[in-house]
């Protein structure tokens, strides 16, 4: 099995398409026919597709799961007393969830990988932090919602952290502009789900202009869903983000539960970027072969980082398009994307969609 450890030493965004193909070809065969050893339920599916390992020379080859089969079948590819942690997606309620299984081993991995990620658009050091958020929602360390785990692995990449909203969401404005005080000559990162941000953050304050962040670095992802319905682009959020709060490095990212840490940061031009840790590939809606570049298609996730369960390669609901690879005017290398929405009928899932104020 190779060494997560050494991949994890690779700055993220440092391999072209030859040396990643490379590095993907091998590792993704040992980590599927690990899965295949390890987990029942994983090799009686690759089984029923008859797949055969010696004939993947791309990633497109390999099989994956679809995202939904986690909230259907409890996959695990380790002993049950090695779990440490549970963690569950966010859903609505009446919603079913899916549960993905951590030891130690995948959940630090992904600890570190998001950690590299982020600081290479932010910066090795730890900055003063505002989670846009309520800290009600860290309340079962063992089992975390898609939300509680977002906000736990970004706040470790903080330092003083204060959490934006009280336990009914509305804004702290006190132990914001205190915290703004303490830390207004330097860059402040602030983090949060899309919807959240926009609802519970942004209107309250939109206007009364008394509380700016202009060295302020907004890290956000999911919830688009409802914003969308407000017929909010992913423009009109940082151009009103900027002019209301001042806030100028807005970057989204992709992410979900099931790959938990190797998420696709959007870089300054506007792109999704894989990195050394994760990959894409898009799927044809009809036939499920991949998709060319500027092509809509299905999702697909890859993730050198599961081995607790088989969630290393998955397809998702989402559609999506590949705008290139090495050619990004930010200079970061690696395949870049877009995320264009959710096919029809399948659940809103991201982890700001999911709040109602009771």
């Amino acid at each position: 099995m190779f060494d997560i450890e050494e991949i994890l030493k690779i700055p993220p965004y440092s391999l072209d398409k030859n040396a990643k193909a490379s590095l993907y070809k091998d590792a993704l065969g040992e980590l599927t026919a690990y899965h295949y050893e390890n987990c029942e339920q994983y090799r009686n599916i690759l089984d029923g597709l008859s797949f055969q390992p010696e004939m993947s020379k791309d990633i497109s080859d390999f099989p994956y799961l679809p995202a939904r089969i986690f909230k259907t079948r409890e996959l695990i590819s380790v002993d049950g007393s090695k779990i440490v942690k549970t963690m569950t997606s966010s859903g609505t309620t009446g919603q079913s969830v899916s549960k993905i299984f951590l030891d130690r081993e995948t959940s630090a991995a992904q600890t570190k990988a998001l950690t590299r990620i982020t600081a290479d658009f932010i910066g090795p050091k730890r900055l003063p932090m505002i989670v846009i958020d309520s800290g009600e929602v860290l309340r079962d360390r063992n089992m975390f919602s898609a939300r509680g785990a977002g906000i736990l692995g970004f706040s470790m990449l903080g330092r003083d952290v204060i959490y934006a909203l009280d336990g009914r969401m509305n804004v702290n404005r006190e132990a914001l502009g205190d915290f703004m005080d303490k830390h207004k000559d330097g860059p402040v990162l602030l983090f949060g789900f899309t919807f959240i941000i926009w609802e519970y953050f942004y209107k309250p304050l939109m206007d009364s202009g008394d509380l700016r962040f202009p060295g302020g670095i907004l890290i956000h992802g999911g919830g688009w869903k409802k914003l969308q319905s407000e017929s909010v682009s992913a423009e009109r959020f940082k151009d009103a983000l900027g002019e209301t709060l001042g806030l100028r490095r807005v970057h989204n990212y992709y992410g979900m539960v099931e790959q938990t840490g190797s998420i696709f940061m959007e870089c300054e031009s506007g792109r999704l970027h894989c990195s050394v840790f994760s990959d894409v590939v898009m799927r044809r809606h009809r036939d499920f072969a991949p998709c060319g570049i500027g092509e809509q298609g299905l999702i697909q996730v890859i993730s050198l980082l599961p081995r607790s369960y088989p969630g290393h390669s998955i397809l998702t609901e989402d559609l999506g398009r590949i705008i290139g690879i090495d050619d990004c005017p930010c200079g970061r290398l690696g395949k870049t994307f877009t995320v264009d929405g959710r096919i029809r009928q399948a659940e809103a899932r991201g982890c700001g969609d999911t709040y109602e104020r009771r």
